[in-house]
């Protein structure tokens, strides 16, 4: 049975139906973190920006800091996940941490970060099936037919049991490791471009400098690394459906940190090798020919073929990912039935699946909408839909990464939970240094979304993106200090909702 009662912090809280249990293991939440970040789509997306425009030849030690950076956050994330236990993970944790206004503001966040996401996500992936199906194939398919079928098999997958998203997600990401690993490995062994392997790029004090460029911006090339990684922490999203949670969502976490991390600065330095100092100059005029071009030198046009497909696949792997987590989140929201039906509706679960399907619809819906919101708008799907949206969603889930790390030291040191778990560098120093370093992120999306946006600068959506996190973060208070004044019984259940075996009371 997928239905359990449950139990909250809240003296009230109600019955819920629950996500499948003992549904999924290590290596399947791993698959589905690692997905989210979608590697393919980072290193081809984003290293030819941070390389031609942003911090040049220091981007293998952007990714290096990065690395180190969002492992120390991560510290504090994992100690939380031993102890709470959360579909709604970021709305949980600092639900329990901060209390429930910021845990609302940070819920609602969350939710819209990865609504559009899935839209955002899968604008990239019909830009691309679109341009490979005609310098493969030569047949012209409209870009909107791409999406529609991504999206509807997205709805389709996610339906199921969440074991067989695992498995078609486990498949297409290791093949787009395989792809990336096998030319950066080639060009290891080949020892690098025409200037060598270019060791010096790995210095961590490259990643503040403009390395190669005469016009380059540092905090574009170091945003463009830590966007990389957006995703990684959907480990927490699937505690509840792990088979155990307090030892596989830690374990999750860091492995997906840590080896992404140095997997991105693998891939990156080998790239930036194959160019040699010439490479910012040749990421800046022909973008993915920075990995194309050793590609074909070194393995043969075959393997750029291989690489174009595997785009196509691996962008549609995150998309779905980024679908799952959506679902959740809105699921979370709903099965605390603050607005009244959204338990019978939003917080459903499948009875046989175990999935949050009903959810997952309305994801597909807000999905469709959107698309179709950007195609009669007349905007590109790459250019504008996956810019725009990716830059919105980002902006917002930084904001509450950063609450996150705050949250950590709230519950551990002021409402002093779990002294056994809370020490200095774990839960205070680590989670400080986190969150501080979160904070820098976000300003350094401020001081270049514009850059970060592109062509999509101009639009007006763009110019509404800090207005639109603004607005929910207003929503997300008014709705919790409404609820705090008229129905306090539901104010004490906000994101309070978590696995019976975990129970978190004031």
């Amino acid at each position: 049975m997928s239905t359990t009662e449950n139990r909250a912090a809240g003296p009230e809280a109600p019955g819920v139906n629950r996500l499948r249990k003992n549904a999924v293991g290590l290596l399947g939440v791993i698959f589905m973190a690692v997905a989210t970040a979608a590697p393919i789509t980072a290193m081809t997306g984003n290293v030819p920006i941070a390389l031609g425009f942003g911090n040049g030849l220091g981007v293998p030690a952007g990714y290096l800091v990065a690395t180190i950076v969002l492992t120390v956050f991560s510290v504090g994330y994992v100690a939380m996940a031993k102890h709470i236990t959360s579909a709604g993970a970021f709305y949980g944790y600092i639900s329990h941490g901060l209390g429930q206004v910021a845990g609302m503001v940070a819920g609602l966040l969350a939710t819209m970060a990865y609504v559009v996401f899935e839209a955002s996500i899968i604008g990239f992936f019909a830009y691309s099936a679109n341009d490979t199906f005609k310098t493969l194939a030569g047949v012209d398919v409209h870009w909107l037919w791409f999406a529609f079928l991504g999206l509807a098999l997205n709805a389709a997958l996610t339906y199921f049991d969440i074991n067989l998203t695992a498995k078609v997600l486990g498949v297409f990401l290791i093949t787009e490791i395989l792809m990336l690993g096998l030319t950066a490995t080639v060009t290891l062994f080949h020892g690098g471009g025409p200037d060598g392997l270019m060791a010096n790029s790995l210095n961590p004090v490259g990643a503040f400098g403009t390395n190669g460029l005469a016009a380059g911006a540092v905090g574009l090339g170091l945003f463009m690394c830590f966007w990389s990684w957006v995703g990684f922490e959907s480990t927490a999203m699937y505690g509840e459906e792990s088979r155990d949670p307090k030892r596989i969502v830690p374990k999750a976490t860091l492995v997906s940190v840590v080896g992404i991390g140095l997997f991105y600065t693998f891939v990156s330095w080998m790239t930036v090798a194959a160019g040699g100092v010439k490479a910012p100059e040749i990421a800046a005029k022909e973008f993915a020919g920075v990995f194309f071009n050793p590609t074909r030198d070194l393995i043969g046009e075959w393997a750029v073929d291989l690489f174009k497909i595997l785009i196509i696949t691996g962008s549609f792997a995150c998309s779905m990912a980024f679908h799952n987590c959506a679902s959740r989140y809105l699921y979370a929201l709903g099965r605390e039935d603050l607005i009244p039906g959204m338990a019978r509706t939003l917080g459903r679960t499948h009875p046989r699946h175990g999935s949050p399907h009903i959810a997952g619809f309305v994801q597909t819906a807000i999905s469709v909408v959107l698309v179709l919101a950007f195609f009669f708008a007349g905007m590109d799907p790459y250019v504008h839909m996956y810019t725009l949206l990716a830059v919105l969603g980002t902006l917002a889930i930084l904001i509450v990464q950063s609450l996150c790390s705050f949250s950590v030291i709230g519950y551990f040191h002021v409402k002093k939970k779990h002294p056994e778990t809370a020490n200095v560098w774990r839960t205070l120093a680590a989670p400080l240094a986190g969150g501080l370093a979160m904070l820098y992120v976000v300003f350094l999306l401020f001081q270049n979304q514009e850059a970060a946006a592109g062509l999509a600068s101009t639009s007006l959506l763009f110019k509404l993106i800090p207005w639109i996190v603004l607005a929910f973060a207003a929503l997300g208070v008014g709705m919790a200090l409404y609820l705090r004044a008229k129905n306090p019984l539901k104010y004490d259940i906000i994101g309070r909702i978590v696995l019976e075996d975990t129970v978190e009371r004031d």
